[in-house]
């Protein structure tokens, strides 16, 4: 039997003393220099096998300090909008959803305002509870404009996720997010199989396609499983 490269053989070693509790949160790994004598390798094999699980979010490098173990909380960012089926397979791990809503409802005050709709329109509806590795990591409550995409409900939630249905139907250009932390009530904290003390992300999205606005969401996490990010570069003049 063909044994892996010896990078990935380090990097296992290393994902061996984080997932079994050797190391835990804060811990300092060893340097590159230590493991490449230790297993007999470059400090660039070494160096691989710690920037792979730093890309998967295991560990996190402070520059002139180390490296050490990281809480790894699954990260989207503030700045774009990618597909959570996406996101979760990227990380090399097992995407599934469970379509709790998918109907035709009027707007009330909240829904209207938002879409910029009247009151009492027909609005587009689904709730569904996205899962990574089983475990529920976000629950997508969204409404969408009839008017820009009119097929949003035959879809097959199960296969395709709403952001997928979007921006198949209409590329999305423009976008607002306000977050903010909350509590949820009992029925979320079910969906999301957690307790209602738990502290939750709470992100409303808004999303155009030229000067339409398509969709307005409200994406509930758990603070203990996500992180949102956000990164700006300056471009020099």
């Amino acid at each position: 039997m063909t044994r892996p490269p010896l990078y990935q053989q380090i990097r296992q070693h290393l994902l061996d003393k984080i997932q079994c509790g050797d190391w835990q949160l804060n811990h300092q790994i060893p340097t590159e220099e230590r493991l490449a004598k230790d297993f007999g390798v470059s400090r660039m094999t070494a160096n691989k096998a710690i920037r792979d699980l730093v890309q998967q979010g295991y560990l996190v490098r402070q520059p002139g300090v180390g490296t050490f173990v990281t809480d790894r909380k699954v990260e989207s960012s503030l700045v774009e909008v990618y597909n959570i089926a996406e996101e979760v397979l990227s990380r090399g791990h097992r995407y599934s959803n469970k379509v709790i809503s998918q109907e035709v409802i009027e707007a009330d005050d909240e829904v209207a305002l938002r879409l910029g709709m009247r009151l009492g329109s027909r609005v587009f509806h689904t709730l569904v509870v996205h899962h990574e590795n089983d475990i529920p990591i976000q629950l997508e409550n969204r409404y969408v404009n009839p008017r820009w995409v009119p097929d949003y409900l035959e879809t097959d939630f199960s296969r395709h996720t709403p952001n997928e249905v979007l921006v198949a139907a209409c590329p999305i250009t423009d976008m607002e997010h306000i977050v903010e932390a909350v509590l949820v009530d009992e029925q979320t904290a079910k969906w999301l199989s957690i307790d209602t003390q738990t502290p939750c992300l709470s992100m409303v999205r808004r999303t155009w396609s030229e000067e339409h606005l398509i969709s307005y969401a409200r994406l509930i996490h758990p603070g203990d499983r996500y992180k949102l990010r956000s990164s700006l570069q300056r471009k020099s003049a």
